[in-house]
């Protein structure tokens, strides 16, 4: 009587690494072969518009032989960071998740400039020893890890989302995209600042922009005195 072997195959990839408001998601999904996954065309998340990615990201999700979604809220960050890299995080994360997902082979979207590194550093995590495949732009290369960065991004969009449309009540003004170099959130996060003389909520403090922001708020007060 033959057996056979299915090989289950994972991807993994995060979304909100850098931005300084939000939280950081972290997703991965199961497949036995990535042919449905190329069937609709599945590629890296910041190569589908926003219609594109809601509709692929539902669509994995029904083809998915499982999916898991982590999001690690900014406050959590900065706890973290005080004892770990952001590197080191990601490390936990994707190796909690794998854990979960229980793959015997996992294409990981490399944080690390060492890409050999990141997957090892995930390996010595782990309770069983899946094969580990960390490539820098993993989400281009590999069909499975761009549906990963595609649920990690929409959820990740739904909830800044959510975040600017609580905040807007307080200040009449856009959030923008959360990320650092984005003139629109530095603009909101020196009139919150400047309104409130906190930060805003779902703000990363740990982050040199925000540092930043209340070293001149601070400055600003001391040269009023």
């Amino acid at each position: 009587m033959l057996s056979y072997f299915i090989l289950m195959i994972s991807g993994l990839d995060e979304a909100g690494r850098g931005p300084v408001i939000g939280p950081l998601v972290i997703a991965g999904v199961t497949f036995e072969n990535d042919s449905d996954l190329v069937k609709i065309n599945v590629r890296d998340s910041k190569k589908c518009s926003p219609k594109q990615r809601e509709y692929l990201a539902n669509r994995i999700k029904e083809l998915a032989e499982n999916y898991e979604i982590m999001i690690i809220h900014a406050s959590d960050i900065d706890d973290m960071r005080k004892v770990m890299t952001l590197n080191e995080v990601e490390v936990n994360a994707f190796s909690k998740i794998i854990i979960k997902l229980k793959p015997d082979r996992c294409y990981v979207d490399s944080a690390d400039v060492n890409e050999k590194r990141f997957g090892i550093d995930i390996l010595s995590r782990l309770n069983f020893k899946p094969e580990i495949i960390s490539k820098h732009k993993a989400d281009e290369l590999f069909p499975i890890v761009g549906a990963a960065s595609i649920l990690a991004k929409t959820v990740r969009d739904e909830k800044v989302r959510m975040i600017e449309k609580e905040l807007v009540k307080k200040l009449n003004l856009p959030l923008g995209s959360g990320y650092p170099s984005d003139k629109i959130t530095q603009n909101f996060l020196r009139a919150w600042l400047k309104k409130f003389g906190v930060l805003p909520p779902y703000t990363r403090h740990s982050w040199k922009t925000t540092q930043k922001l209340l070293n001149e708020i601070k400055n600003s007060k001391l040269e009023d005195f």
